[in-house]
């Protein structure tokens, strides 16, 4: 009998909220300090480097859902969801009854998952009134996944590599 290996979803699975690890974390990380200060980082202390509700975000350990703007989940609908590829030959390997997938995040125009992420970063700069942004890239995936997300959101970007 043949199994399946590849599962497709449909746009309609598409979340959309992402989750917050956060909330539910019974032990909470130790604070990142400000080198400055040596004082625990706040949100207001990344506001010169990065979009303000990304560093609202990243100090959230309330909120374990976090609405994906439409804007966002639109253009999310390019390549995603993305399929998913059960691994069994992995399964196998382990001698595991357990069924272990994984996400093919190279079916997205830039060919990884870091479009995923960049994608918001370039959304909620536009929704700031930020006109350029800057990063660096090492391989140049990110730097290619963030081009595209600023050219969609009219902004102009410099990449370092």
């Amino acid at each position: 009998m043949e199994q399946s290996k590849k599962f497709l979803l449909t746009e309609k699975d598409i979340p959309t909220a992402w989750y917050n690890v956060l909330p539910d974390m019974p032990v909470k990380p130790s604070p990142i300090l400000n080198p400055a200060t040596r004082e625990p980082l706040k949100a207001e202390d990344l506001y010169p480097l990065f979009a303000e509700e990304l560093a609202r975000q990243e100090f959230n350990d309330t909120d374990r859902w976090i609405e994906i703007p439409d804007e966002v989940r639109e253009m999310y609908k390019i390549w995603r969801p993305t399929p998913l590829v059960r691994a069994r030959g992995l399964e196998k390997a382990l001698d595991t009854p357990a069924h272990i997938y994984f996400k093919n995040e190279s079916v997205s125009p830039v060919g990884s998952h870091k479009l995923n992420s960049a994608i918001a970063q370039a959304y909620y700069c536009k929704k700031q009134g930020v006109t350029n942004i800057t990063t660096e890239t090492g391989a140049g995936q990110w730097g290619a996944a963030l081009s595209l997300a600023a050219k969609h959101f009219g902004l102009e970007l410099a990449v370092y590599m």
